[in-house]
């Protein structure tokens, strides 16, 4: 028997294997799949996937054989990773000098192996794809060229492994990222709306005490203080319902009639204080969904409806409708509308373009929110600018038996 000897780069070589976290795992039904096909095709009784460690041979899929793993120094395997063909054939091990004393040869029947390297991108030789047969054999060129093709299989399948473990990394990096923000929005938040409060209280204090001695334009800056402080606790406040509220689970669903709620989701908007004209779709029936989740993502289009309207009469129209799979809402008005290449921007986070009637800039995290909000719960928004004017939300919700 001959030993087989060690690749120049072997060093390299091993830790292109390691690289791919296989050594030691479980069987994998699209490794198995490969080998069952690869002795079907060959009529040997034995097929492996092999990956060549230090001192041993791991079979990520053995078909044929009840072990998974032998040692490196007697492995066929060892020798197809040095050759310099495409594919290993000894159609007889008893009359190779390599083998004939082999312990596989002698205690397995291993008479007849053929073997393909499975080689990485970089060029390093893993371990091979291999057949064995307990008599000599020979293999015509469809089998061998079938057995070069599964091979090839094999490094995607290796190289998918690789891709999916970079992913789950980053998305487990990215939830991470994701909760630390929203933990700094919590405490940035919660550390800064008692000042605030403080403050807004103080003005409030120096308005009422000096309102009678101090000058208009004073009083015009206590106003214009206010007004910073009021935009700051909206900015603070969106911040916290965009990390938190906007995470609201799919599962909280209650069932509601559709023309009741839309009469709560009027008062939540102080509609009534308005000059609004406020229509909303009738024999809708009842509705089953997140009731919070969807209560923020109206309220916040209906305000905005309202506070960016340009007429003197603000007109909002609120529709339901449902297929097998959704529920279908959309949000109307009459107002300037959006400019067109803003479309695709609104619902970023911190996007903000324009003031509103009262001349106050947003805080660019209302539409993001509901964004999220939508997406959270299954369903896509989108929005539309009719010639006539105005601004058409529509967005989907999925139904709870979906």
């Amino acid at each position: 028997m001959i030993t087989p000897s060690l690749p120049e780069n072997e060093k390299q070589r091993q830790r292109a294997v390691e690289r791919y976290v296989l050594l030691d795992s479980l069987p994998e039904s699209s490794y198995d799949e490969i080998t069952a096909l690869a002795s079907l095709i060959t009529d040997a009784p034995i097929s492996l996937i092999t990956l060549l460690h230090s001192d041993r041979n791991f079979f990520k899929s053995h078909y044929g054989l009840p072990f998974n793993q032998s040692p490196r120094n007697i492995s066929f395997c060892g020798h197809a990773i040095i050759s310099d063909h495409p594919i290993t054939i000894i159609e007889d091990a008893r009359k190779d000098d390599r083998f004939h004393d082999n312990p596989l040869v002698l205690e397995q029947g291993a008479v007849f192996y053929a073997g393909v390297p499975l080689v990485d991108p970089q060029g390093y030789r893993l371990g091979t794809l291999c057949i064995f047969d307990t008599k000599p054999k020979t293999l015509d060129h469809k089998q061998i060229a079938t057995l070069k093709v599964l091979a090839n299989q094999v490094v995607r399948l290796f190289e998918e492994r690789v891709a999916n473990m970079k992913l789950e990394a980053l998305k487990e990096e990215l939830v991470l990222r994701n909760e630390n923000l929203r933990k700094f929005a919590n405490v940035i938040s919660h550390d800064l709306k008692s000042p605030l409060a403080n403050i807004t209280s103080l003005i409030d204090l120096l308005e009422d005490d000096f309102k009678e001695l101090a000058s208009p334009q004073s009083l015009e800056y206590l106003q214009y203080l206010k007004s910073s402080s009021n935009s700051l606790r909206d900015y603070i406040d969106g911040l916290l319902i965009f990390y938190s509220n906007s995470e609201l689970a799919e599962s909280n669903k209650v069932s509601m009639k559709f023309e009741d709620y839309m009469e709560h989701i009027k008062n939540l908007c102080h509609i009534n204080r308005e000059k609004v004209t406020f229509n909303y779709s009738k024999n809708v029936g009842d509705i089953v969904v997140n009731k919070s989740a969807l209560s923020q993502i109206l309220m916040n289009l209906i305000t905005n409806s309202i506070k960016y309207n340009d007429k003197e009469v603000t007109v909002i129209d609120v529709a339901c409708t449902s297929n097998e799979n959704d529920y279908i809402f959309e949000v109307k008005d009459n107002g300037p509308g959006i400019p067109a290449d803003k479309k695709d921007v609104v619902f970023n986070l911190f996007s903000v373009i324009g003031e509103d009637k009262y001349k106050n800039k947003g805080t660019g995290i209302g539409l993001a929110t509901v964004k999220k909000l939508v997406e959270n719960l299954g369903g896509n928004i989108r929005i539309s600018l009719p010639e006539s004017g105005g601004c058409i939300f529509t967005f989907n919700l999925k139904r709870s038996d979906n």
